[in-house]
């Protein structure tokens, strides 16, 4: 039996999970690394990004993305013993309209669409997510953002909201299945609620938790790709 058949609906993180955050940040990273000498590894830049925007996000829940990123730029650069400028904060914090999509996206979420309502759960704000959207090729039947609820994920608001509009497309919430690579962001907050999740190990060949925070988390599904999940969720029972 196809474990996925009973659902009707799938919930996805976006960043890390259908954009590639972790190369996106690095990218946007560079040039204020050059510029100011800083000679750290891609993992040791991700792990900085990772304490700092979770703190910014935890003491500033209403602040829009592009000025989480800006300030998260400024709390690397100090606790480098350096600083960065208003316009690199700026810069930095408009950069995600550049982060890439991994390259199994796209026509994941187009097959999924066959078959399932597609919902965006995201620590974002809509005029960023916007632009991420040129990208993922599909029209999302709801977009849930951080701008809309006022916090950032892993606390539950994004999925309380999400569970107060899903009668609006015509689904229960047993019919929902959350899809998301951050154990941190999306997995714990959904093991408290109970909400089904897909984890997409987009990290299943490196070390290390990335760009997100170390937790310990476990979960049934687990895929290393869209694609392989896009499989499973479509296959046909024999």
């Amino acid at each position: 039996m196809n474990p996925f058949n009973p659902y009707r609906a799938l919930s996805f993180d976006c960043y890390g999970t259908l954009i590639d955050w972790e190369t996106g940040i690095l990218q946007a990273l560079q040039p204020w690394c050059a510029w100011h000498g800083v000679d750290r590894s891609p993992a040791d830049l991700l792990e900085l990004y990772a304490r700092y925007e979770s703190a910014v996000q935890s003491e500033h829940p209403t602040m829009r993305y592009p000025e989480v990123l800006a300030e998260s730029l400024r709390r690397i650069a100090s606790s480098l013993g350096m600083s960065a400028n208003d316009a690199e904060c700026t810069e930095f914090g408009l950069s995600v309209g550049a982060w890439p999509a991994f390259a199994d996206t796209a026509l994941a979420l187009r097959r999924l669409k066959q078959r399932y309502r597609l919902i965006i759960v995201s620590n974002i704000d809509h005029s960023s997510f916007a632009l991420s959207n040129r990208r993922l090729g599909v029209e999302f039947d709801m977009v849930v953002t951080a701008q809309d609820v006022g916090s950032y994920k892993p606390a539950l608001g994004h999925f309380h909201s999400l569970f107060e509009q899903l009668p609006s497309i015509g689904v229960e919430r047993g019919e929902l299945l959350h899809v998301a690579q951050s154990l941190f962001h999306d997995h714990e907050p959904a093991q408290r609620l109970d909400l089904p999740a897909v984890w997409i190990d987009r990290r299943h060949d490196r070390g290390g938790p990335g760009a997100t925070p170390p937790t310990d988390v476990d979960v049934a599904w687990r895929y290393p790709s869209m694609a392989a999940f896009a499989d499973d969720a479509l296959r046909s029972e024999t």
